[in-house]
């Protein structure tokens, strides 16, 4: 694997992994290959035993045994791990040499060679009895001999499974079906106000302590000014709190039948807590933001995030000392961590010399992070790890895919100026038709999003802009207005094309990433980084021949053998490209089956489809 923490010693240490298993004639057929998924969790006994031990050497107790189990079996010590009674389950396996017909033959098969598989799992004959049976599971759930928070229902034929295919990382075969959520009630002590990363206000629930979903509550989420006032909840308030699994908890509304008359209202800020800066409120936001990025809150969720693991993984960077450096003036942006010097730090309290050694090697390395990691560790609204690599394949390096987002922002100002005309005289149309006039007017301001991504590929879209602005009545069907905001629209589609042809990037996605690049601060903390010698290696893509180069195909409907993410592995491997939508530029359109309106859109510009089967013999050919 490339992505998440090596646990393999530590897996080794829990007593229902086998460390062998058996092989044929004596047990069953043995496989030359075996990869198998299954969960680490704490039985409830142990988990109780676990606390028991706690308590009787006077240590913290711990209160979840979900986040106990992942920590335990983070630990870098394996003894540590293998001093805590987990519990290993498995339930799939993910690659083998077996062939296998049902899902109960392959649990059957796990438990011959001595995995633990759940005894609770049932097969039924349909539908039908499984949904008269979620009762009777969900009053179980209580006998089980660890905790549950719902049910994962299967399709029990394999062959099935596959033919149904996958939806982003979810497979059609396999649905969660969880059990309704627990409700407590509890008082409403106070409201506090968090700033995130990204200016975010979140009004937060600070609550009388209360038992709920497997953890003790005392604060919970409020979501927004908005809801609050909707939900007419005031503080003195007996309210409902609602918590499922690893949610975080949340204020569903108040008791209005318990209240005494001596509740207050919840008044939203006008200034961030933290810098005094007047917060904002984006057109059409349902959020509050504090619109300072130097607010040092702001910055310390920043640099937080950055730092942590899963992110850029900088140790001895832990929230105090990034509040300490923060409070210091050393760090007033996450770019300042790279040009943090020793001699500053050692005039510190609590930076010893071996400390600060360790830090700066930790703050070296990180400047050779993959281009994926500093990506995901800028704090792009929706750029997570799988959107990152998307990125990095198609982009060389973070300069090429600032200067691409660029030269959108600069082709969307030329499409702003280009529609303005056609937005003259919107108030006074308004009431006309105020549906289609609003849609209209959304399209015309947010092209990026309304418009581009239709016309993606498409040669000659007049006359269908022309439509799709008919609303204002008068100028949309001015030929010169029209003609300049097509040509402009162009413009905008020839610069986002690189990004909007990304498949699993959708088009406010690249809206976040446009608007993150073209803010003069965040590109200003980009150069700082350059400066400061922040330089991802590049990405060197393995080739295995040039059979498929200049060839740029689309992938429609499921295969028979290939997952979408091997064909197009496949298809770069040998040299080709693969686009997220149908064009003039596109030269094959792989269909498998159900396939969408790819297919289509194909047999009508006349391009070639082909099967899995046409693929691999055009890769060897070579």
């Amino acid at each position: 694997g490339e992505i998440g923490d090596d646990v393999t010693a530590n897996v080794r240490t829990i007593r229902t992994v086998p460390l062998r298993i058996p092989a044929s004639p004596d047990g069953p057929e043995a496989p030359q290959r075996l990869v198998v998924r299954g969960e680490v969790l704490f039985l409830k006994k142990d988990f109780e035993a676990l606390n028991e031990q706690q308590r009787q050497a006077g240590l913290p107790l711990y209160v979840n045994a979900r986040n106990t189990a992942s920590g335990s079996l983070k630990q870098k010590d394996s003894r540590i791990t293998a001093s805590r009674p987990l519990t290993a389950y498995i339930y799939a396996i993910v690659d083998s040499d077996m062939q296998f017909e049902t899902q109960w033959e392959l649990l059957n098969y796990l438990r011959a060679l001595g995995f633990l598989v759940a005894d609770e799992a049932q097969l039924y004959p349909d539908l039908e009895s499984i949904i008269s049976a979620l009762p009777t599971w969900e009053k179980r759930r209580e006998s089980l001999p660890y905790e549950i928070d719902g049910l994962v229902i299967k399709v029990n034929e394999l062959d099935m499974a596959r033919e149904l295919g996958i939806v982003g990382k979810d497979p059609r075969g396999a649905i969660a079906y969880k059990f309704p959520s627990e409700e407590v009630t509890t008082r409403l002590i106070d409201v506090t106000v968090n700033i995130g990363r990204t200016g975010k206000v979140t009004p937060t629930a600070q609550l009388e302590p209360v038992f709920v979903g497997g953890v003790t509550v005392s604060n919970a989420s409020l979501h927004n000014y908005d809801q609050i006032e909707a939900l007419d909840i005031r503080i003195g308030d007996i309210v409902i709190v609602k918590r499922s699994g690893d949610v975080i908890p949340y204020v569903v509304g108040p008791v209005t039948g318990a209240r005494t008359g001596d509740e207050k209202p919840i008044i939203p800020p006008k200034h961030c807590p933290h810098c005094q800066t007047a917060l904002i409120r984006p057109e059409g936001a349902v959020d509050l933001f504090c619109p300072n990025p130097r607010c040092p809150e702001r910055v310390f969720r920043a640099v937080e995030f950055f730092v942590s693991r899963g992110a850029m993984d900088i140790e001895g960077m832990g929230p105090q000392t990034v509040k300490t450096l923060i409070e210091q003036g050393l760090i007033t942006d996450i770019a300042d961590i790279f040009t943090l010097q020793p001699k500053p730090l050692l005039e510190l309290e609590g930076f010893a010399e071996k400390k600060v050694e360790n830090l700066m090697a930790s703050i070296e390395a990180a400047k050779r992070r993959p281009m994926p990691q500093l990506l995901a560790s800028l704090g792009i609204d929706g750029v997570g790890e799988t959107v990152a690599n998307l990125l990095a394949e198609r982009f060389g390096s973070i300069e090429e895919l600032e200067a691409t987002a660029l030269r959108v922002h600069e082709a969307l100002k030329a499409f702003e100026e280009a529609a303005a005309p056609l937005l003259v005289n919107v108030p006074e149309m308004a009431d006309i038709d105020p549906d289609n006039i609003g849609r209209a007017v959304q399209r015309l301001r947010n092209p990026l999003v309304e418009l581009a991504p239709r016309y993606v590929g498409v040669e000659n879209f007049q006359g269908r802009l022309a439509r799709a602005i008919a609303p204002l009545p008068d100028l949309a069907l001015d030929a010169d207005h029209t003609e300049s905001v097509t040509n402009a629209l162009k413009a905008v589609i020839k610069a986002a094309e690189p990004l909007l042809t990304i498949e699993g990037l959708g088009p406010i996605l690249v809206k976040n990433i446009v608007d993150w690049f073209a803010d003069d601060f965040n590109r200003e903390v980009l150069a700082k980084m350059r400066t400061a010698g922040v330089q991802p290696p590049k990405s060197v893509q393995k080739q295995t021949s040039n059979a498929l180069e200049g060839i740029t195909f689309v992938i429609t409907g499921t295969l028979p053998n290939l997952s979408r993410d091997e064909a197009t592995a496949l298809i770069k491997s040998h040299g080709g490209r693969v686009t997220g939508s149908v064009s003039k530029k596109t030269n094959y359109v792989l269909v498998g089956a159900s396939p969408g309106s790819k297919a289509e859109k194909a047999k009508q510009l006349g391009i070639p489809i082909i099967s899995e089967e046409d693929l691999l013999a055009m890769v060897n050919k070579q």
